[in-house]
């Protein structure tokens, strides 16, 4: 599938020569989309969240202080690139059909317009979020920013390009940030329990569950598979003495004729997909290359089943707490299911914002602020 957007000429030429140096091959060709999607968050950022907040919640944005401000903003473009990025994966995985025809050693470096684009509006997006964490290190600390510069740098290195086809496969883990920025908004405007956030609630918990961990989990097992069977195919390739000067990338890249294409648009996604074979021949996959992903990868996993850990302790918690209280009050009941839904829900939130969105750079607005409308939202639903 071809990218809907092609470069201007100018900005391919003029990026080409440094992106060649670095081996980001692909670069060239979605480095307008690579900036049109850091300047359309940061826009969002600025100018439209401030302005829109102000006139659609007037009673608790402006009430807000500074720093809940700021990550307010930053929430509402979470919100808007999880809902955008999300809706163009789906499109990619239907709608590619040259993804879907990639052989296994293609996933690796295989390439298509379209899975250039999806690794362009991700770059955008990161490369945003490691200005606002270098611009406010004071607020959200050295942990928040080393976090956008390791997402930030295994996106980019995409554009080798290396692994485009598992691009949109991995963005879904998205599918979780806009139940989660959808309850931390509903704190803020003081509907903290309300039977609004429990339905947000559960679909958060569901989703989390089922995009982070269940379909998470299998693709980083089948990401694994093929990058080790594509880092043998390359090192016995290129040591092989009975190859030598024989393209490794031959048995990799499926000719394709176009046989069944009716159109031009078709010709050309089928030529895409080995597009940048060249910059392969006769050189096996770097070793650190597979190991940065699987090292980003094994972190991220083990902090969603964290995360998991979190929110089942956080429903424990409220079987054991009311049998302590018992001697006290004979009136204490068991905890209903809505309770059980925020208290995870809300343990979520802080957990997971604290990566994503730096919620606890609020940790240290005076207690004052607190009491503001679209204070601490755990103290609300305690008292």
């Amino acid at each position: 599938m071809l990218d809907p957007f092609p470069p201007p000429r100018w900005l391919q030429d003029l990026v080409t020569p440094w992106a060649d140096s670095l081996q980001l091959y692909s670069l060239p060709y979605h480095m307008h989309e690579v900036i049109f999607a850091f300047v359309f968050y940061q826009t969002i950022h600025s100018y439209i969240s401030p302005r829109l907040s102000r006139a659609l919640f007037p009673r608790y944005y402006t009430q807000l202080p500074r720093r809940t401000q700021l990550n307010w903003d930053i929430h509402v473009v979470s919100l808007v690139q999880s809902i955008l990025v999300n809706g163009v994966a789906f499109y990619v995985i239907f709608a590619d059909g040259e993804r879907k025809d990639m052989t296994l050693h293609e996933r690796i470096h295989g390439y298509t317009g379209a899975l250039g684009l999806m690794q362009a509006l991700a770059t955008g997006y990161f490369l945003y979020d490691v200005i606002v964490c270098t611009v406010h290190v004071n607020l959200f600390g050295p942990g928040m920013l080393l976090h956008g510069v390791s997402a930030f740098c295994v996106y980019i290195l995409g554009f080798r390009p290396f692994l485009n086809f598992y691009g949109p496969t991995f963005i879904l883990y998205e599918l979780s940030s806009p139940f989660l920025n959808i309850h931390w908004f509903l704190d803020k405007i003081n509907m903290t329990g309300s039977t609004l956030q429990w339905y947000n609630g559960m679909l958060l918990i569901g989703v989390f569950f089922s995009c982070r961990l269940v379909w998470g989990t299998w693709q980083s097992v089948i990401v694994y598979k093929d990058m080790w069977l594509g880092w043998n195919h390359s090192r016995s390739m290129s040591s092989s003495p009975f190859l030598e000067g024989v393209p490794t990338n031959a048995p990799v890249f499926e000719v394709r004729d176009g046989a069944l294409c009716t159109n031009e648009d078709c010709l050309q996604a089928n030529a895409e997909i080995a597009k940048f074979a060249n910059h392969f021949i006769d050189k096996g996959l770097p070793y650190w290359l597979p190991l940065t992903y699987i090292a980003a990868n094994l972190a991220l996993n083990f902090l969603n089943w964290y995360w998991l850990s979190q929110m089942i302790d956080a429903v424990l918690k409220r079987f054991r707490e009311p049998a302590a209280k018992v001697k006290v009050s004979p009136k204490t009941t068991e905890p209903s299911e809505r309770d059980l839904v925020l208290d995870a829900a809300e343990k979520l939130k802080q957990e997971l914002g604290y990566i994503e969105t730096g919620d606890r750079a609020e940790q240290v607005v005076s207690s004052g602020a607190q009491a503001a409308p679209g204070g601490d939202s755990l103290t609300r639903r305690k008292s």
